[in-house]
């Protein structure tokens, strides 16, 4: 089939000051979303959109992230001495629900931006698309967000990026895009604004952390000018490559938006899965 992603890179390096002092020694992507950690959310979909491989960008302090999505033999000893079956069940769920996926990391040694942390992957990714699903946004769909999204880029074979519309007094928290309407859901980007004032945004379409990034977008982050605060900033490159001509597609997904950027909209995403789920 044209146009097949089967790379998702996972960019979750970042620091996350935003949850300080508690992400000073746990990574928030490990913290849990009901009862599974952020992290297995974000792999799941990128497995359920079609990635047979998933590429995680870490700091050192992050490799832990690693170890969940692998085997505990002491854990499994542990629970099955002590007739532990319901549990023991549930981590194998894990292992099982994952078998599929070869997983690798690649390290990001300081945190330069965005865009740097995807270019540490140009290696593992080669001349192939991948998916980027970054590990502040998840999305509760019927269909998976990066399925959305990689619909359309069978279709054109050209970046793509997720967009959402939030409410006016909220636009000054994203980026958003300027874009001209090609169909239902879908947009030619024309511009990306970072964090504008509501009476200066274009739209109240704003950027999410997921895309389908190709091969020329590695070679544009390369070459990237650093930015104002020395980053390699996705978005700015993006801009670049719009002003080149090439066409970034914007596609408006179906579902859910959950943040879990602080602390704030992590609870928020909380209590929306536990009404969901019919906790209380």
């Amino acid at each position: 089939m044209k146009n097949v992603v089967k790379k998702a890179v996972l960019p979750i390096a970042g620091l996350g000051t935003r949850f300080l002092p508690l992400s000073k020694t746990f990574p928030k992507e490990l913290w849990p979303l009901i009862n599974r950690p952020i992290i297995d959310y974000i792999v799941e979909e990128a497995k359920n959109s079609g990635a047979k491989e998933i590429v995680f960008v870490l700091s050192k302090e992050k490799k832990i992230i690693l170890d969940y999505f692998k085997a505990s033999h002491r854990v499994e000893k542990v629970l099955k001495e002590r007739g532990k079956k319901d549990l023991l069940k549930q981590l194998r769920e894990v292992e099982n629900n994952y078998r599929s996926l070869s997983f690798s990391a690649v390290m990001q040694k300081k945190p330069l931006g965005d865009g740097h942390a995807i270019l540490q992957a140009r290696n593992k990714v080669g001349q192939e698309p991948c998916l980027i699903s970054f590990g502040d946004d998840l999305v509760v769909s019927k269909t998976p967000c990066l399925r959305q999204l990689s619909s359309v880029f069978q279709k054109y074979g050209q970046p793509v990026v997720a967009l959402k519309r939030v409410p006016r007094e909220k636009i000054s928290s994203y980026g958003v895009v300027q874009a001209k309407k090609l169909g239902p859901r879908l947009y030619q980007i024309e511009r990306i604004v970072e964090k504008p004032k509501a009476r200066l945004a274009p739209s109240n379409l704003a950027v999410v952390g997921k895309y389908i990034l190709t091969p020329q977008v590695f070679s544009y982050l390369g070459k990237a000018k650093l930015s104002f605060r020395g980053e390699i900033i996705l978005a700015e490159t993006l801009e670049k490559m719009i002003q080149d001509g090439i066409m970034i597609y914007g596609y408006e997904f179906e579902g859910k938006w959950l943040e879990c950027g602080n602390l704030h909209s992590w609870l928020k995403s909380n209590l929306f899965l536990a009404k969901k789920l019919k906790l209380f």
